[in-house]
């Protein structure tokens, strides 16, 4: 069981989305707990694969891979977990701009999200403003993150903030930005609560931005 699970870890390391799934498949058939399955191989997979792409030890092919590879393993494991089994620290809403078509880094950050314990509604790409703050009424989500890809696409950002004030709701939801021409000048500009330049920075963020608002 143990070795199963030490395997996924390193299958999620490795990018290896059939070797995750395999053993996914075989630590849930050996008896080992779906939540223990999801915290001590999935999630601690990603967190190192999150520290190598930070100490600029792997590439972003290979963050993406094994991003494609936790996804794998997620579709594997979360079926046999109920609900409340896992501690949910919090909702988020995420999409790539009307206009922008890119999705790569929107998908490493759901990824990691789902590995970390958060419930993710994916909105996809070229999304409308009023798709975003519409899911996350429906879902009642904490945070909505917008991601843009091109300079071009960056207003679409600034958009979803000023729609949420203008309709009273802008202290209901944290938002967050993020992708490739975005920076902290930029979110403070457009008063994004939140910024990150990396997917793994992007979920501490998230995490810290929530326990920040429950406090």
């Amino acid at each position: 069981m143990g070795n199963a699970i030490e395997n996924l870890k390193q299958a999620v390391i490795d990018g290896d989305a059939d070797a995750v799934s395999k053993f996914s498949a075989e630590a849930l058939e050996s008896g080992a707990a779906p939540l223990d399955i999801l915290e001590k191989g999935i999630s601690e997979g990603a967190k190192t694969v999150g520290e190598q792409f930070e100490n600029m030890e792997i590439f972003l092919t290979e963050l993406m891979l094994s991003g494609e590879a936790m996804m794998a393993g997620l579709d594997v494991v979360l079926p046999h977990i109920q609900a409340g089994d896992v501690p949910r620290k919090g909702k988020v809403v995420v999409g790539t701009v009307r206009g922008d078509i890119h999705e790569i880094g929107k998908n490493i950050f759901k990824s990691l999200l789902v590995a970390n314990g958060f419930e993710v509604s994916d909105l996809g790409v070229d999304v409308p403003t009023s798709k975003f703050i519409e899911e996350a009424e429906k879902t009642n989500a904490d945070i909505i993150a917008v991601s843009a890809l091109m300079t071009s696409t960056l207003g679409g950002q600034k958009d979803v903030i000023d729609y949420l004030e203008q309709s009273g709701n802008r202290d209901k939801f944290i938002v967050m930005v993020g992708g490739g021409p975005t920076n902290q000048e930029w979110a403070d500009e457009i008063r994004a609560d939140g910024f990150a330049e990396t997917a793994p920075e992007a979920v501490r963020v998230a995490t810290q931005l929530i326990e920040k608002r429950r406090d």
